[in-house]
């Protein structure tokens, strides 16, 4: 990673989404974002944008204000504007395969069903950028839709400031340390 990173949070805009799984990303961009006081909050590109520093880094925290089927429109133009490769922009979004908690950071991949990441990939037309998947489970009773787009259950809400926190930690890794040391730090868990 060069000396500008973009984080992209991926969520859906809105007070009617902002207490939904399919949300977390937005959530652990804004810890994030609290945690390096990002300033200069802007809306442009079709996101909320702020900007950060990490170390001797420049980070670029964005949530992309399309709703998430379109998130690679926004996110694609930020890269553009700044002239980003897509090894400079993370990703964070949830994950229906990994359990509620669990972190999991690559450098590359498909879609794995995840709308948000499927409009990345078609917008960037690359699949190897960064990322870091945060679980938030799978229902037993099928569902996926309803379920992303759902509400956290009173349990998951208990759990869901340390989950967040646990994500921005493994965004900072990636920053601070690169995507191998977070790997191995975070993928092991």
């Amino acid at each position: 990673m060069a000396n500008l990173t973009l984080v992209a949070g991926l969520g859906n805009p809105g007070p009617e989404y902002a207490h939904t799984r399919h949300n977390i990303g937005f959530l652990v961009v804004e810890e994030v974002a609290r945690r390096l006081r990002a300033t200069s909050l802007k809306r442009a590109h079709r996101a909320e944008i702020a900007e950060a520093a990490a170390g001797a880094r420049k980070v670029l925290l964005a949530k992309p204000q399309t709703y998430m089927n379109n998130s690679g429109q926004s996110i694609a133009s930020i890269m553009r504007f700044y002239k980003l490769p897509v090894e400079d922009l993370l990703v964070v979004y949830d994950d229906l395969d990994l359990a509620f908690g669990r972190i999991r950071i690559r450098p590359d991949g498909s879609a794995g069903g995840h709308n948000g990441v499927r409009s990345l990939i078609q917008s960037l037309n690359a699949q190897d950028f960064p990322r870091v998947r945060v679980g938030i489970g799978r229902p037993s009773h099928g569902g996926g839709i309803s379920y992303v787009l759902g509400r956290w259950t009173q349990e998951e809400r208990q759990g869901l400031s340390s989950v967040v926190s646990d994500a921005a930690d493994a965004v900072e890794a990636v920053l601070n340390d690169g995507l191998v040391a977070a790997m191995n730090r975070f993928n092991s868990r």
